[in-house]
């Protein structure tokens, strides 16, 4: 057993360390490539195919390829698009931003439904081994959070200048967290997962002898909506996904707008956007543990009042916060408490979608979960953002977001 809980918590180390080398620090290469007006669109995007493809790979997981085979591909097509990415950075420091919007949503496109993937596969193989989701789940789970911060860490530091590789804190324009070496990166991560998905233990297809045109499309997911409870808990999926994406997006260009201000210039958290914002992922590795206690003790819907409270205060500190004392203990403090914001919700809600469903459509109904978290929600609140900050903001020659007042 411990052997099979190491090998998920591997699956989930790899499949999150992915995105970290890019979600967060992505705005910055756009703004210093040219692409600062439409970063919303390039988090929007994420949302978009989540309305689809998580749903679309959940009906293949269910009836036709084994999940943890068809990981195992979205994988190897999003790393090969990715690591083309990375290569079009390469060739210019401007690249065309068709090509490159074109690549980045074919990689997210497979990545996207691998969230809803990985967790139908660890569900699987823990249930078919005699062991509790609800309990076992969460400490596999943070190995997730842990491989998003060791990646975010490994881009903040890593430099690559004139073919010599290191490491700093200071400031060094060729940090991958600045570069289109975050994409190398994630697209590398991507491939090394998509190999490790063919060791893990087959995940039996649950197939019936006839089905209906709705149950072969996997559409009877949707038929959760007429479930009073199934239905408020999509609602607010997708209510919670809008705030997500915001600081995703624009976390790391906040911060390191304060470079431009030679008062703060010298600041580590200026320097090190990237490395700070993972305090939020820091903070949210260490709230998973708390789960299994708030879910037996209070139940979903104080989870879920937690959640929605904890990301007002995310948003109130982050924004009257910046990187001089003592501006930066608000930003700490927002960190901190996206831990509970994303976790109390992203995290149970998994499992409460794996205990209310039916076998037959639980791989389904984690792809309707992330359509409306990762799909509706971050897609409406992510574009709403980009057109706040557009209006207001603008992007400097030396890659800077700064205020159209300044």
């Amino acid at each position: 057993m411990k052997n099979l809980k190491l090998r998920l918590i591997v699956m989930n180390f790899l499949e999150f360390a992915v995105w970290g080398a890019y979600l967060t620090c992505m705005g910055n290469y756009l703004g210093k490539a040219g692409m600062g007006s439409v970063i919303a669109w390039f988090y929007a995007i994420q949302g978009i195919v989540s309305i689809f493809m998580p749903t679309l790979m959940g009906i293949v997981a269910d009836k036709y390829i084994q999940p943890q085979r068809l990981l195992g591909i979205c994988h190897a097509i999003a790393g090969m698009a990715m690591i083309g990415l990375a290569y079009m950075g390469m060739s210019t420091p401007t690249p065309n931003p068709t090509a490159f919007i074109s690549i980045y949503t074919l990689s997210v496109a497979f990545y996207m439904p691998t969230l809803a993937l990985s967790n139908t596969v660890a569900f699987t193989i823990l249930k078919d081994n005699g062991m509790d989701t609800e309990k076992d789940f969460p400490p596999i789970r943070v190995f997730g959070t842990i491989g998003f911060i060791a990646t975010m860490w490994f881009v903040n530091c890593a430099v690559l200048d004139n073919g010599s590789f290191g490491f700093t804190l200071g400031e060094n324009a060729n940090k991958f967290q600045y570069t289109y070496m975050q994409f190398m990166v994630s697209g590398l991560l991507s491939l090394v997962l998509f190999l490790y998905c063919f060791t893990l233990p087959s995940c039996k297809l649950i197939k019936k002898e006839s089905q209906s045109l709705v149950e072969s499309l996997g559409l009877n997911a949707f038929k959760l909506f007429k479930t009073k409870k199934m239905a408020m808990f999509f609602i607010f999926s997708a209510m919670l996904g809008m705030s997500l994406q915001v600081t995703n997006g624009f976390a790391t260009p906040y911060l390191t707008h304060f470079k431009s201000d030679p008062a703060m210039a010298d600041t580590f958290g200026a320097n090190n956007a990237t490395m700070l914002v993972s305090l939020s992922q820091i903070a949210e590795a260490l709230c998973i543990l708390l789960i299994p206690f708030f879910l037996k003790r209070y139940g979903i819907k104080v989870v879920m009042l937690i959640a929605m409270f904890a990301w007002v205060l995310r948003f109130f500190f982050f924004g009257a916060g910046n990187p001089a004392f003592p501006g930066i203990i608000l930003i700490v403090l927002s960190c901190l408490v996206y831990g509970v914001a994303f976790d109390f919700f992203n995290v149970s809600g998994g499992i409460f979608v794996d205990k209310e469903c039916d076998p037959n459509i639980k791989a389904s109904a984690q792809g309707l979960f992330m359509l409306m978290t990762n799909g509706l929600g971050a897609t409406i609140g992510t574009l709403a953002a980009g057109a706040i900050v557009n209006s207001l903001c603008h992007w400097t020659e030396d890659g800077f977001l700064v205020g159209n007042t300044a």
